[in-house]
């Protein structure tokens, strides 16, 4: 078959992006074709890949991505393809893959009602709507549950649609058996001394991850724990308001944001503690990517994968609505307890052991080659 995939941006270190990459290589290795469509692409395009960048561009992103989706439309009528598969929400697709929860259930719950009356809020809906409605035929892969039934309480859905996937780390994640070696050469060259305690929090989009919430617990620890912890932040975003905010809390010394990379392995290898307390998470592959690496995760509940977290008994979960003071008091206990986290750590590898926690672009390939009736 020849397959197009479509997503709004392309960049090596978006958690969307590596799973497109993953599902794409997928259904390239069982013989298929490969064009992908997108306005921004930023890194390796891989051997036998086609990407079409569509020069489209717009003062606003909703203006922006009707754009793409007309330029997309006419190209493929003059180039048809046998499936196409969206990573974002948009008419005409054949397969959609949910990496994003329930629109107009957040504009709806979290939004002022004057909202829905912009042009942005009709855009999101609309494109959604053409994915969701009943009388769409677009079959959705699902990532996390608790938002299938958002989904169906907004739009009806039918639930035979709905294909949900097991999540889809990546075997290199998984801690190997020199990770006793190369914790140390990270620790060495990051200064870190035998009694310092590192805390990582990795994903793009600070806000949303919470890197507001990690700079105010780390500067809530108790004096002594304080002087001996440090906090690196990874990923693709503008960090000029969380330096600030650094700043004011007399944090400079201790926290480092660094932009996205390829060595993440090695960070969650000799980190102590992944922090993660979220506003809003569908899934949040780090997590899991902790817990294979044998390192103890701190997580919103909000997260779609944090109950993996409790089920493996590899960190904690904080309770609904978050609270301030609940994260700077379990952060504070778990850098205390050397133990406890050891004990953590090692249920994370054993849970990694059993647990099918990497066949996600497997299925998702059966679903976008099944037949269709």
């Amino acid at each position: 078959m020849q397959l197009a995939f479509v997503l709004y941006k392309y960049f090596p270190f978006g958690g969307l992006q590596r799973d497109f990459m993953r599902i794409a290589q997928e259904c390239q290795a069982r013989g298929h074709a490969i064009r992908v469509y997108t306005p921004i692409w930023e890194g390796e395009v891989p051997d036998g890949f086609e990407v079409v960048v569509v020069p489209v561009k717009a003062l606003f992103n909703h203006h922006r991505n009707e754009k793409l989706t007309a330029w997309i439309a006419a190209d493929l009528a003059k180039r048809p393809v046998d499936r196409v598969i969206g990573f974002n929400k948009m008419p005409n697709l054949d397969v959609y893959y949910a990496a994003d929860g329930c629109f107009e259930d957040k504009a709806q719950t979290l939004r002022n009602s004057l909202y829905r009356r912009w042009g942005r809020y009709k855009h999101f809906a609309d494109y959604e709507r053409a994915v969701f409605a009943p009388e769409s035929k677009t079959e959705i892969l699902m990532i996390s549950e608790v938002q299938q039934p958002l989904f169906v309480k907004h739009y009806g859905t039918q639930p035979e649609r709905f294909h949900l996937l097991p999540p889809g780390i990546t075997q290199d994640r998984r801690a190997p058996a020199n990770a006793a070696e190369i914790r140390a050469e990270f620790r060495a060259e990051f200064k870190l001394g035998e009694g310092d305690l590192l805390l990582v929090q990795i994903g793009s989009g600070f806000k949303t991850k919470g890197l507001d919430r990690s700079l105010k617990a780390l500067a809530s620890l108790p004096r002594e724990l304080k002087q001996r912890t440090r906090l690196i932040a990874i990923g693709q975003d503008d960090p000029t308001p969380f330096l600030l905010q650094i700043k004011a809390l007399g944090l400079s010394d201790q926290v480092q944001i660094l932009k996205g990379r390829s060595d993440i392995p090695r960070f969650l290898l000799g980190a102590d503690l992944l922090i993660h307390p979220a506003y809003n998470e569908n899934t949040g592959t780090v997590l899991l990517e902790a817990l294979v690496a044998g390192l103890p995760v701190l997580v919103s509940a909000v997260c779609g994968y944090a109950h993996y977290i409790a089920e493996a008994d590899c960190g904690r979960v904080l309770r609904e609505p978050f609270a301030q003071a609940e994260l700077n008091q379990q952060l504070a206990a778990m850098l205390a307890d050397d133990a406890e986290r050891a004990q953590w750590g090692r249920n994370g590898l054993a849970f990694a052991d059993s647990a099918d926690l990497y066949s996600m672009p497997q299925h998702a390939a059966d679903v976008i080659l099944a037949e269709r009736p």
